[in-house]
């Protein structure tokens, strides 16, 4: 996928603020510092066009792009730690789960992991509850360029083992460097696939 055009449309809280679901919407989400700025900007090859900070927790509300005008690319607050106070996090979190769980038109979820760890709660916590509303997911593990190729996959499988604990079918899994620009075919390629299959079932209806 040739990414032409990603402009920012809007930020909000709300739900019923977000635009019109006409258009198959990707969410991104992650643990606070995982990587998620960086990894948007350059798979749109949009430098700036989500605002990274040393900070975590900056990301605050939904924040829509537009991608070729073709569909949305979202940016969710981070889940986790991060420093604010707990109502702003119970807050953020009614938010999130408000939307995962009403957004006629998302398509898919990314969630973002650190391929530097080891599985950690929050992650697998998050997972589990996609899991159970039933709404599609695949894994982004960030930043492998941090570390050797082995060391990444060992906290990979070790997720991946982790999960069949409690797992029927392991989500699809994507290894990323916004650094190295690693992976940014395939989560394109992804995107373009599920775009297709959705434009296919839209005229067969």
């Amino acid at each position: 996928m040739i990414i032409r055009e990603a402009k920012f449309m809007m930020s909000n809280s709300r739900v019923d603020q977000c635009p019109p679901p006409t258009l198959p919407e990707y969410a991104f989400i992650g643990r606070s510092n995982v990587g998620k700025s960086s990894l948007i900007n350059m798979l749109t090859g949009h430098k700036g066009l989500a605002k990274t900070s040393s900070l975590p927790g900056k990301t605050q509300l939904i924040n829509h792009f537009l991608i070729n005008d073709n569909w949305y690319l979202v940016d969710l607050p981070g889940y986790g730690y991060a420093k604010v106070s707990k109502d702003s996090r119970a807050t953020w979190g009614k938010m999130i789960n408000y939307y995962m769980r009403n957004r006629e038109n998302l398509a898919c979820v990314f969630v973002l992991i650190d391929s530097r760890h080891s599985p950690l709660a929050p992650d697998l916590e998050f997972m589990e509850m996609l899991g159970a509303e039933g709404i599609p997911f695949v894994m982004v593990f960030t930043k492998a360029d941090k570390q050797s190729s082995s060391r990444t996959q060992q906290n990979i499988t070790a997720y991946l083992q982790k999960m069949q604990q409690s797992w029927d079918e392991l989500p699809r899994h994507f290894i990323t460097s916004a650094e190295e620009k690693t992976g940014r075919e395939e989560v394109l390629g992804f995107i373009e696939e599920i775009n297709q299959q959705l434009a296919q079932q839209a005229e067969n209806a």
